[in-house]
């Protein structure tokens, strides 16, 4: 589905990404997990079209998306929901799944996946928030809206950058069940994310970054064995997924 190759990518005369590869194939869940730093975001923004690419490829079912347009990409089955959202909060949730709806089926009509009514039965909560502004909802919702939203474009891959950043565990939880349904839908997720727990309990394998370069690829037994070991979440960023006293809040709800 989604295909890296060799990529560099930055901002003006410094290059953040280093020769980046990196697949995703359909219906697959695929993490990207590093430290601070690391590139992630300038990843996120490449695959978007936000940052110049200067060397590599990048290709989606084979179409060379390298040099396209950020308003290119939807039409090619990306939608990307980015870790501030850029919802419209002076809108309603209404207004802004309108908004995307309308996108989605001009450029991608023949490939129609989800509907409003069906993005409100991933979340509830948002058909009883329905008339009301976006920048009056809590963080947890605005994630919701952000991701019915993206799903509206009638994407085939889906990419999350830091999507548990700042919620409630429980609200998260809700979240990674909706993961799990998108893939029954045929929806792939590339998820951009620096706590390595969370992004194992979603992902089948991961990438990991440092110094804007995939440095190793986990899959399988050995990506979930090493995000549950303390010495090589260490090895990998720098730091361990636990606090002092344990593991946090957010990692037992997601584990339990």
């Amino acid at each position: 589905m989604l295909k890296i190759d060799a990529l560099k990518a930055g901002y003006g005369p410094l290059t953040i990404l280093h020769s980046l590869s990196l697949h995703v194939a359909s219906r697959e869940a695929v993490a990207v997990v590093g430290p601070n730093g690391a590139g992630k975001t300038t990843l996120v923004k490449a695959l978007c079209g936000l940052v110049p690419v200067v060397g590599g490829r990048l290709a989606k079912d084979g179409h060379d998306l390298t040099q396209a347009s950020p308003q290119a990409r939807p039409s090619c089955g990306i939608a990307v929901v980015l870790e501030n959202r850029h919802l419209f909060g002076e809108l309603n949730v209404h207004e802004n799944l309108l908004l995307a709806e309308r996108h989605g089926r001009r450029t991608r009509a023949e490939h129609h996946r989800f509907g409003m009514d069906e993005v409100v039965a991933l979340f509830p909560i948002l058909g009883e928030k329905w008339r009301q502004r976006v920048q009056l909802l809590s963080g947890g919702q605005q994630q919701m809206v952000a991701i019915a939203r993206a799903l509206l474009l009638q994407p085939d891959l889906l990419i999350m950058d830091e999507p548990s950043t700042g919620l409630a565990p429980k609200v998260f939880k809700d979240i990674q069940v909706v993961f799990e349904k998108l893939r029954e839908r045929r929806v792939g997720l590339l998820l951009i994310e620096q706590n390595v727990r969370i992004a194992a309990a979603i992902a089948d394998r991961a990438y990991v970054m440092s110094m804007g370069r995939v440095v190793d690829e986990l899959d399988g037994a050995d990506w979930k064995s090493a995000a549950q070991s303390d010495r090589m979440v260490r090895a990998y960023l720098g730091h361990s997924n636990s606090s002092d006293h344990g593991e946090t809040l957010l990692e037992r709800t997601i584990a339990a």
